[in-house]
This record gives C-alpha cells, structure tokens and sequence, in this order.
C-alpha cells in the first residue's frame, strides 16, 4: 500500500501493521516521522488505515486457524485451491514451509511456493525443488509422518519456521499395553487453578472449547471425528477447581476405550491436558 494525503504537510501508509507518517515538506519531507503528529491521530484517513490494519489482522488469524484445522485432521486440500490463495501474503505465511503429502505417501516435501499453473513446489528431505500438480494434498499431522525426526532435522539446517506448529508440535503415542476397558486418562489430573474462570479463560486462550464442565477439542481421525475432553469444573463454581480426567467420545456421545482412540486424537488429546495442566498454581518450595 502506498502512501496517502493526510491534510497539509503529511502521508500515511501503513507500515508493518501500523499507521506510519511522513512529513510532505520542509527538512523532514519523505523521511518517516517515529510517532504520529497529534493533529493526524483522529484524520479519517488514518481511522481507515486503522480498520483496516485490524482487518489484516483477523483475515491473518483466520488463515491460521484454517490451515491448523486443515493439519490437525489431515484434510486433504485441493491443489488449485492453494495455489489460488498463495498470492495472498497471510495464505502464503501460514502455509509456508509445511510438510505436504501428495499421492505417494512416502514422499513428503516443504512447500515453498506455487505456479500460476497450479503446481506446488516443495523442497524434498534431497534438498532438491519438486513440482507436484495432484488433485489434492494433505497437511499431515506429525504424528503421522514418516521419518519425522529426519525432517525436523532438515528444517533446521534449512532454517525454516513454520506459522502453524506442525513438525514441531508436541506429541504423544498412544501405549500399546492399555487396558481393554480404560476409558480415562488422569496423567494431567489434580493441576489446581484459584477460580473456575481462571481455568477456563486459560483454554479458551489455547484455541479450545469450553462446553459446560469440559475443555474440549474436535478431531477428525481415521475418518471419523472424535472430541477430547478434559473436565475444568462446573461452569458456575466460584471456588479453586481442578483438572480431571481426560476421555475421548465418538459423535454419538459414546465414551471411547483409550484402545479404540486413533494417533492423531490420542495425541491432540494429551497435548491439550499437557497445555491446561502446565497453567496450575504451583505452591511455593513443592516441586513443579
């Protein structure tokens, strides 16, 4: 975006997500101003500059949202479709640099860019630049890729940084030696909070749901779609609470045997017990 007139003597433009000024004359013309001028903060050009920082904002939160939603469930994504939004500079950061699957299972690449024509271009663990046209690709959770110690390997001599937490995504596997009729997981259990709200308001800010007594979390996996959920205390409670236990549930509400959770709900799972559990209050001189 370029620089616009804002009243006598000054431009603005939006600068790395802020409102930026420039002086239009004088010893300061086309130098960049470190604050802006008083008499500009309530100019209508710089509100609308504003609005629509804020809107870039939101529209770069969502695409992050989308393409975690896309990793976690391992969707499979049009090819077009991403080369359609890679023009976009929020699209292109938050899918830069994942591991992408096309056809053949086995043959995993970092997406680098992508074609007019609608190729992808991937960097693979050869360190060579492939293109790849499939009708669709997927995203995969890291728990199911191959080889991932290799690939993060690469990626860090690559120095790549991916905008959604993919290859370095904590995980957990599930243990083959589960009892046949567990249906609860109570690793994380007994992190304790002062308030319900506190509670709660920490799993909202981590991207869960909050459903009457529950954090929760909504995966597709294997085909089917399955919600952790970890219970945060009755929604009215004012008094100090603690995590519970952690289950899994189909889409019927039916409590699932841990031996029945796939790789990739188990994981998610855990990783959020992990995430609301690491929030307790910690008492002075005990161990964390």
């Amino acid at each position: 975006m370029g620089w616009l007139s804002a009243g006598d003597g000054y431009e603005v433009a939006l600068v790395e997500g802020r409102v930026a000024a420039r002086a239009t004359s004088g010893r300061a013309a086309g130098r960049q101003l470190k604050s802006l001028p008083r008499g500009l903060r309530d100019h209508p050009e710089v509100d609308r500059l504003r609005r629509f920082a804020e809107w870039l904002d939101r529209h770069a939160a969502a695409c992050v949202a989308q393409v975690d939603a896309w990793m976690v469930s391992s969707l499979p994504v049009p090819t077009g479709l991403l080369a359609r939004v890679w023009p976009d500079e929020a699209w292109q950061s938050a899918l830069r640099d994942l591991a992408v699957v096309g056809d053949d299972p086995d043959e995993v690449g970092f997406l680098r860019g992508a074609t007019d024509a609608g190729e992808l271009r991937l960097v693979n663990l050869d360190g060579e630049t492939v293109r790849m046209a499939p009708r669709t690709v997927t995203l995969p959770h890291p728990v199911l890729l191959p080889d991932l110690d290799d690939l993060r390997e690469f990626a860090a001599e690559l120095g790549m940084v991916q905008r959604v937490e993919q290859i370095h995504r904590a995980l957990w596997r599930r243990p083959e030696a589960l009892d046949a009729k567990s249906t609860e997981i109570r690793e994380f259990s007994g992190g304790s909070f002062r308030s319900r709200f506190a509670l709660a308001a920490r799993a909202s800010s981590l991207g869960y749901r909050v459903s009457g007594g529950y954090a929760t979390a909504r995966v597709r996996d294997g085909g089917r779609t399955v919600e952790a959920c970890v219970w945060i205390g009755e929604p009215y409670w004012e008094g100090g609470v603690e995590t519970g236990a952690l289950t899994w549930q189909d889409q019927d509400g039916r409590a699932l045997p841990l031996r029945e959770v796939g790789p990739v709900a188990w994981s998610e799972g855990m990783r959020m017990a992990a995430a609301l559990y690491a929030g307790r209050v910690i008492e002075e001189g005990k161990n964390a």
